[in-house]
């Protein structure tokens, strides 16, 4: 008899660990109150894909995570990819951020191992959750051997993405989450099915390794609005390494605040232009003077991704904007 693929599973919290005062309660909850143990054993269809080994990192809502909390769940995860007895990883976390989470993997991990984050829109206790299916799913992805080399994936609604690109893009539905160029594949009867492969670095082609990082630079968003406040953008800049600043359509800074960023990066401060819109490429050279006023632009990233990013970039303590510049073309 085949012997099962082992996983490691990670237990954060989110609304995954949720529980509603009754089933119909799909969107009102109390956050991250089950344990992984307890999770898994409600859902035991996962365990019949793959020997799981549970572990209890955090017990809270991922809009609670810091640079520090990632830094831990990175560096686990990556000792347990490092057993060779480990055949993969899934970390079980809220929803709020999981695009972050997913992408600072993406970047860090050092492995061909497939890494897949999972959450669920709806608590376990809900009517029509997709807490079980999504775990299934998940578990389903990392234990196949078509998921080594594809980087850090996120998997919900019998979708697959790559974490460069995935958005949550609804704050209740169940189809929450997106990718601008579609998903990688799809599970589909406990298989994944892929379609696509991801063209950008990452992972063992990344030059940051999480086992090496114990800090990072404070990289602050900044959006735009049409009352923003300069002396605002003066205050966030005084304190940060990096600013990523989402502007207006293709990354367009009304003249007040463009003014206080030149004077930012003029004082060492790394400016870089994204796009509040949601989807995109910021053209450098384009809407604004990028090279005379030294700022960076952030290709199709996301504000978020593109903090997560920059503040890699920034690791090595270098103020060349054209490395900085290249990363962003890169990954």
């Amino acid at each position: 008899m085949k012997k099962k693929p082992t996983i490691a599973v990670f237990g954060t919290g989110g609304t995954i660990a949720g529980q509603g005062a009754s089933a119909a309660h799909v969107a009102a909850y109390t956050c991250s109150v089950l344990s992984i143990d307890e999770i898994m054993a409600a859902f035991p269809h996962a365990a019949s894909r793959a020997d799981l080994r549970m572990e209890q990192l955090l017990q809270i809502g991922s809009e609670n995570f810091r640079n520090a909390h990632l830094l831990m769940i990175g560096k686990r995860v990556s000792a347990a990819l490092a057993d060779a007895g480990v055949d993969g990883a899934v970390l079980v976390q809220g929803t709020d951020t999981i695009e972050e989470t997913a992408y600072f993997l993406h970047l860090t991990i050092k492995s061909e191992k497939p890494v897949v984050v999972v959450g669920s829109m709806r608590p376990p206790s809900a009517m029509s959750s997709d807490a079980a299916l999504n775990l299934y799913a998940a578990v389903c992805a990392a234990a196949h051997p078509s998921s080594r080399g594809k980087g850090v994936l996120v998997v919900a609604n019998d979708e697959i993405h790559t974490a460069r690109d995935v958005s949550k893009a609804s704050s209740f539905k169940l189809e929450a989450f997106h990718s601008p160029y579609g998903p990688l594949g799809y599970i589909v009867e406990g298989q994944p099915r892929y379609y696509r492969t991801v063209a950008r670095d990452h992972t063992l082609s990344s030059e940051w390794s999480v086992d090496r990082i114990e800090s990072l630079p404070r990289v602050d968003v900044i959006h735009a609005y049409g009352e923003l406040d300069e002396t605002l953008v003066q205050a966030v800049a005084s304190q940060a390494r990096g600013i990523v600043y989402a502007g207006t359509g293709n990354g367009s800074i009304a003249q007040r605040i463009a003014a206080v960023l030149a004077q930012a990066a003029r004082q060492g401060v790394q400016v870089a232009r994204a796009s509040r819109t949601g989807s995109g490429v910021v053209i450098r050279n384009g809407a604004q003077p990028d090279d005379e006023c030294g700022w960076l632009v952030v290709d199709d990233q996301s504000p978020y991704k593109a903090r997560i990013l920059l503040m890699l970039a920034l690791l090595g303590g270098t103020d060349d904007r054209a490395a900085l510049q290249a990363c962003f073309y890169r990954y």
